[in-house]
């Protein structure tokens, strides 16, 4: 047996080894022009060698160039500092965002006469007073919060009749502050959003437009037909950009924000979102 592995082994050490001629001949003369002496030993070097080049290049290509930065869990150490950077600008103008709109709600109320003006010291006691008023919640909301949650304790009917909203991402109809909430007992049937005139109005989610149309009563009105039984509804608008039976993505501009009517009011966008033929408050499913 251990002869016989022996002699497998030379003869296959021999067959690499053995050498063909690879010639190239004249057709017309039959004189030969190139010949080569190559065997599969050379072949297999020659393809090892060739293959271990092209990786030292790409190697090269990948460590010495801005390529380096696609492969993944590499980062370059200026794109990760621009990355902290962008992230504390951002969070900064997020804080100097929230202390605006904290003042623009200061100045509401001082004008509405609920703070009276010779007992503000400064606007920063205004914004921690409004902190502190926004995080408590008064007697007669919890005592609501208890009465409603002993009533619904049992009921089973909140559970099946919400509607399906798994998967949908609701986009924000306009860039604003909520001037006015949903409120049934004042049919009030959506969300006011105070916005700058000519600002963009975009679709909430995906679907068709139903409806385009202007209205004495509320002004250019605009509406749209989504998936899973949604329609959208957006009233006091300026121009608008779509046409019924146009196709829409969400976040897709439809309408631009109008100046009021009535020089009293601020311009705003009044947003509606309605299921199965009910209407549902906009700000269980959007952050305004």
């Amino acid at each position: 047996m251990q002869k016989k592995k022996k002699k497998n082994r030379k003869a296959f050490w021999k067959d690499i080894k053995f050498k063909y001629k690879l010639t190239i001949t004249n057709e017309n003369t039959l004189e030969e022009v190139v010949g080569i002496y190559v065997s599969k030993l050379n072949g297999i070097s020659v393809l090892l060698t060739v293959l271990t080049v092209l990786f030292l290049f790409a190697a090269l290509i990948i460590t010495y160039t801005p390529l380096r930065n696609y492969l993944p869990g590499y980062m370059n150490s200026e794109v990760r500092t621009q990355i902290v950077e962008n992230a504390l600008r951002v969070d900064s103008l997020q804080r100097l965002v929230e202390r605006q709109n904290f003042y623009l709600m200061n100045l509401q109320d001082i004008f509405r006469g609920e703070v009276k003006t010779d007992t503000v010291t400064s606007m920063d006691s205004l914004l921690i007073l409004r902190a502190h008023s926004l995080m408590e919640r008064t007697e007669r909301e919890e005592a609501f919060r208890k009465k409603y949650e002993e009533t619904e304790k049992y009921n089973l009917t909140s559970i099946t009749t919400r509607p399906d909203t798994e998967g949908l991402i609701f986009y924000r109809p306009a860039r604003g502050m909520v001037t006015a909430q949903f409120d049934t007992e004042k049919k009030h049937f959506g969300t006011d959003i105070a916005a700058k005139p000519g600002e963009s109005i975009v679709a909430t989610l995906d679907g068709t437009v139903i409806l385009s149309t202007y209205t004495a009563e509320n002004g250019y009105v605009i509406e749209v037909q989504h998936g899973r039984e949604f329609v959208s509804v957006y009233k006091q608008c300026g121009p608008l950009l779509k046409q019924v039976g146009d196709v829409v993505k969400g976040g897709e501009a439809i309408a631009l924000v109008g100046n009021s009517s009535n020089t009293a009011e601020t311009p705003h966008v009044h947003f509606e979102l309605w299921n199965r033929g009910r209407a549902v408050n906009p700000e269980h499913y959007i952050v305004f």
